[in-house]
């Protein structure tokens, strides 16, 4: 038996991002199990779980129930110290753990006011005077995060960390609404957008669930994702693929894909669309193989 993984929707769940992240960027074990938004009853379908009633969740494989993102990332790393959940250097692990409680706890002005929504890009959205303030409190805790672990590339405390999976749906935010920050944090941001691990969570946005009118901003004029273009692919109509399994639900493939010069499988189930006819889709698909 190995750990279940409970999510919500991959466009709009940003704390179901961090508990992916922190399964998906470390190589831990999991079953995943898709929470349905549009169905708001997220407590009813973690009943079996209770008491659990929020995503993420997890239940370990000795059966422990975890429903915290915080708990979620410290288990984690007790149960697999090598994972490198959180920095080995004693000062790098302790500034990781400070900033990360503070995402868990902080922001509320950002979380409120830029709903995570990885299917859309503003171009004009004006950020209030405690979004802002958010923001200015995000560049400080980065910079000292940086400084403090003396880290050099391109993540917060050295290599990628949980800290790091913490931040990713704040990186969300900014390049969805437009949010002014400054050089250091802009490319924080672009590291989180370049990641594929990232680019596999928003490509998974675009294949699954539907599209939810209470995140909608439809005030706002539609802008270009800052991140990296999706990958060439197109659908075929047959295989054999390269994998046996949809790299999303892991059930059976049922239909296919042609990316990087190989046939790739997905299962009808899971795509929102229930259809291989709309091209663009297939580009976004393919964001699951990038770095793989």
């Amino acid at each position: 038996m190995e750990n279940t993984l409970y999510i919500g929707d991959p466009a709009y769940s940003s704390w179901s991002l961090r508990g992916w992240l922190l399964f998906e960027r470390f190589g831990l074990p999991r079953t995943t199990v898709w929470v349905d938004f549009a169905a708001k009853d997220v407590a009813a379908q973690l009943a079996q779980i209770a008491p659990a009633r929020t995503v993420p969740a997890v239940v370990t494989a000795d059966g422990a129930i975890l429903s915290e993102s915080l708990s979620i990332a410290e288990e984690l790393a007790s149960r697999y110290p090598d994972a490198g959940l959180w920095p080995d250097d004693p000062k790098a692990r302790a500034t990781a753990r400070t900033v990360t409680a503070e995402m868990h706890a902080g922001f509320a002005a950002l979380r409120a006011d830029c709903p995570m929504a990885l299917r859309v890009t503003y171009a004009d959205f004006a950020p209030s005077k405690a979004v802002l303030a958010d923001l200015e409190r995000l560049e400080t805790i980065w910079a000292h995060a940086r400084d403090a672990s003396r880290s050099t590339g391109p993540w917060l405390c050295g290599d990628y960390s949980a800290a790091d999976a913490f931040f990713a749906p704040v990186a969300a935010r900014i390049a969805t609404y437009g949010l002014p920050v400054g050089e250091d944090a802009a490319a924080y941001v672009a590291a989180h957008l370049n990641d594929p691990a990232f680019r596999r969570w928003r490509a998974m946005g675009f294949a699954k669930g539907e599209d939810l009118p209470r995140y909608a901003k439809n005030d706002l004029t539609k802008a270009t994702w800052p991140g990296p273009a999706p990958l060439a692919a197109r659908a075929v109509e047959t295989g054999p693929s390269v994998n046996q399994t949809c790299p999303y639900s892991g059930k059976p493939v049922t239909h296919f894909m042609e990316a990087g010069g190989k046939t790739w499988g997905f299962c009808n189930a899971f795509c929102r669309d229930k259809t291989v006819a709309d091209p663009l889709a297939w580009p976004r698909f393919a964001e699951i193989y990038e770095g793989s």
